[in-house]
């Protein structure tokens, strides 16, 4: 039986099966999904032990699966790897380097899929845990309810950006103060 699941989320069969072969021998299940919708309902249902994940997808694009699939801690800790034809469309959307998953550029070699395995392995285990009591599954709601989770999102990123400010500020300060030092070196 296998202990490990690796989603593979393509369109095309034939990348799926590509991948499938250059995976090196193991105890593991390749399960294969052929657009957003039905890769982030596996990723949801089956908890893979690594993602491998199209870009450019019918259904719900492999940006909408990425930035869903952000949104619950337990989803964002599973080694990602991006997989795309056209780098220039991810870095539109998500900004270099890629600090929680690796990306790797089609067409690719096994060694290349390889090395960005272990480098989506090591990445996934920088994701910052989330604040006691602050872990976010989504749950489902009327409007009532959904509305007041909204407000109180909003409340808390009005926190977050007050205590960036501040920290900011104290930034602007100490380098004033660097500046100021090197005037009088100078």
């Amino acid at each position: 039986m296998s202990t490990h699941k690796i989603l593979v989320i393509d369109d095309s069969k034939v990348i799926r099966m590509r991948v499938k072969d250059m995976l090196p021998e193991g105890n593991f299940k390749v399960l294969e999904a052929k657009d957003g919708v039905e890769g982030y309902n596996l990723i949801r249902s089956e908890k893979p032990n690594l993602i491998m994940l199209d870009f450019l997808l019918p259904k719900m694009s492999g940006w909408d699966v990425y930035q869903e699939v952000q949104k619950e801690y337990d989803l964002k800790k599973i080694p990602l790897v991006l997989m795309s034809g056209r780098k220039e469309e991810v870095v539109e959307k998500i900004t270099e380097p890629f600090e929680y998953f690796s990306f790797i550029e089609k067409p690719f070699e096994k060694k290349q899929l390889l090395e960005a395995i272990k480098d989506a392995m090591a990445k996934a285990r920088k994701h910052p845990k989330p604040k006691e009591g602050k872990v976010s599954t989504p749950q489902p709601t009327d409007n009532l309810n959904d509305t007041s989770a909204m407000a109180q999102e909003l409340v808390s990123l009005r926190e977050q950006v007050n205590t960036m400010q501040g920290e900011i500020d104290l930034l602007k300060k100490q380098l004033r103060q660097v500046l100021g030092f090197l005037r009088q070196k100078a």
